[in-house]
């Protein structure tokens, strides 16, 4: 395991790996969030009762094996969120992980760990997961390039489940170019094309604070400048908000099916926070589910229209740069409910979605701008990040 200066990877456990002799990875470093299988090491989720009642995995998840293959090496797993439920990156249990793009506040969950090593340069890469934003918003906290790929299109093998019609796999990186090496990597996909058409979200502008708004429109005039045209159009019709209670629908309702037996036969030992999600999703009505399924339905089909192949959508990944450290219960909860507004469309949608970082605030703390396609065309964000780098 590497140095930990920042308290990103699990105490005490040595999860390392060589990767192969050769590949397009070859001398780069990864850490591994600790919801993905190692062979031969517990999967602890972010909670000691649970990776009590575990035992070692038998073989690497297979984003785990994928990078060790392509040749780079494992330097560790890394904290996470509760059982990945949490979006702050506050870890009751094993403490916060350093935010150095922004020290005194948050690095954001659930894959706290991977974006605060990757952040602080420990690791070149890190692999995180993305249920309701949990790589994008530690990726715009932390200042990273992230991604949340099309819903099913990265393998969740050897993956803590969480709610799996909104789980996926995502990965982190410092700089575009690495960011563009691992992805080809992980998606199988060396292509990718620039768009021709941008549209700008202006209702997730409009949500967003002004300061954010103001540090976005930098990036968003170099992008204007790389397509044929652009427009601005809402995003959500009915509202962010009530996207945003659709995905809070579904996601506890399937996060409770995927912990019951678990919960009822350990009563473990549960952060206040995860403990009352794990409630409240227990208790969602079947009729509450139906409406979101639904829901559910209408923003699939209105996103799809909106980015058709060739077109990027572009908004803030989140409404505010990271909140500080420790804050009331009451605080936090109400930053969630604002944060699932700018997120839920991932779980909704299952649209590929990337974190472009570059901007700050005047205090410079890190923002990030989200870019957004059809499903199937991951690679074509990857390109078109690369491209801003440059300008």
């Amino acid at each position: 395991m590497t140095d930990d200066p920042i308290g990103a990877f699990i105490p005490g456990v040595r999860a390392t790996a060589t990767g192969a002799a050769q590949g397009p990875l070859s001398g780069l470093r990864f850490a591994a969030k600790d919801l993905f299988d190692v062979a031969g090491h517990i999967t602890g989720g972010g909670n000691p009762a649970w990776a009590a009642g575990q035992s070692p995995a038998k073989e690497n998840a297979w984003a785990v094996a994928t990078l060790l293959a392509a040749g780079a090496d494992l330097a560790g797993k890394t904290i996470t969120d509760e059982v990945s439920l949490g979006i702050l990156g506050e870890n009751a249990f094993f403490g916060t992980p350093l935010n150095s793009a922004a020290p005194n506040h948050v690095p954001g969950g659930s894959s706290s760990g991977s974006a605060a090593a990757v952040a602080a340069g420990l690791v070149d890469i890190a692999l995180g997961t993305d249920t309701g934003g949990s790589v994008r918003v530690p990726a715009s906290f932390c200042g990273l390039y992230g991604i949340r790929p099309s819903h099913g299109r990265v393998p969740v093998d050897g993956m803590l489940p969480q709610a799996p019609s909104s789980d996926t796999t995502g990965w982190f990186a410092r700089d575009a170019g690495t960011f563009a090496n691992v992805s080809a990597v992980m998606l199988a996909d060396s292509g990718g094309s620039l768009p021709k058409r941008l549209v700008i979200a202006e209702d997730a502008f409009g949500f967003a604070e002004d300061a954010v708004h103001d540090a976005l429109m930098p990036a968003l005039d170099r992008l204007s400048r790389l397509v044929d045209s652009v427009v601005e159009e809402v995003m959500a019709p009915p509202g962010l908000s009530v996207w945003g209670r659709a995905q809070r629908t579904l996601q506890p309702a399937e996060a409770w099916l995927t912990f019951r037996d678990w919960l009822d036969r350990d009563n473990p030992p549960l952060a206040f926070n995860v403990a009352r999600g794990l409630i409240m999703g227990s208790m969602i009505a079947d009729s509450d589910r139906q409406w979101a399924g639904l829901m559910r339905r209408e923003a699939r089909a209105r996103l799809r229209a909106l980015v058709p192949p060739g077109t990027v959508l572009a908004m803030p990944t989140t409404p505010f740069a990271a909140p500080l450290k420790g804050l009331p219960l009451a605080d936090q909860n109400a930053l969630r409910e604002q944060i699932l507004c700018l997120c839920a469309h991932g779980g909704l949608a299952g649209l590929p979605q990337i974190n472009v970082p570059g901007a700050q605030l005047s205090d410079g703390r890190p923002i990030g701008l989200s870019l957004l396609t059809s499903p199937g065309y991951d690679m074509d964000l990857v390109r078109l990040a690369e491209v801003l780098e440059t300008r």
